[in-house]
């Protein structure tokens, strides 16, 4: 079993990281709805917006997946940690498989290799926030520190 940090003091700073992301990807998404409104929903034109690639349907998952984040980010409970682990997981399997699809017809969300390289940075990123930011109670932390510093611990590192 997985034994996350319970509020780890440099939670607020990995809030703050996933929110800034977050917010990122919702201009993001708005840019580019604003940019590509009007052509093909999965269109495999040219169209860039604050640097990305992208067409209407990556968009518009843009915007909905930013609002996601925003959420998740200003939540003082465990839901914004399961969120912000969900969000990692999907950026990055997301990236690969994009990245494994650039240069056929199966790039159906316009992908380049710039878009596939921030979308792995921010799914480490929000991975990490999502391993940090568990809330507990004070017990529940310090439970958890002397599991983590316990003796029997120490002999298995």
């Amino acid at each position: 079993m997985a034994h996350f940090p319970v509020n780890h003091p440099a939670r607020p700073l990995y809030r703050v990281l996933s929110g800034l992301i977050g917010l990122y990807i919702l201009v993001f998404g708005v840019f580019g709805v604003v940019e590509t409104w009007g052509d093909g929903l999965f269109g495999r034109d040219g169209t860039y917006a604050l640097g990305l690639r992208t067409n209407l349907a990556f968009s518009l998952v843009s915007v909905i997946f930013g609002a996601f984040l925003l959420v998740g980010a200003s939540r003082r409970d465990n839901l914004g940690h399961y969120m912000n682990l969900t969000a990692g997981a999907v950026f990055l399997i997301t990236g690969i498989l994009m990245m494994s699809v650039l240069q056929t017809s199966a790039n159906f969300l316009n992908f380049s290799m710039s878009t596939v390289i921030v979308s792995l940075l921010f799914g480490l990123i929000l991975l990490a926030t999502g391993l940090y930011d568990k809330v507990g109670t004070d017990e529940h932390a310090a439970d958890e520190r002397r599991r983590r510093e316990h003796p029997v611990a120490d002999a298995h590192r």
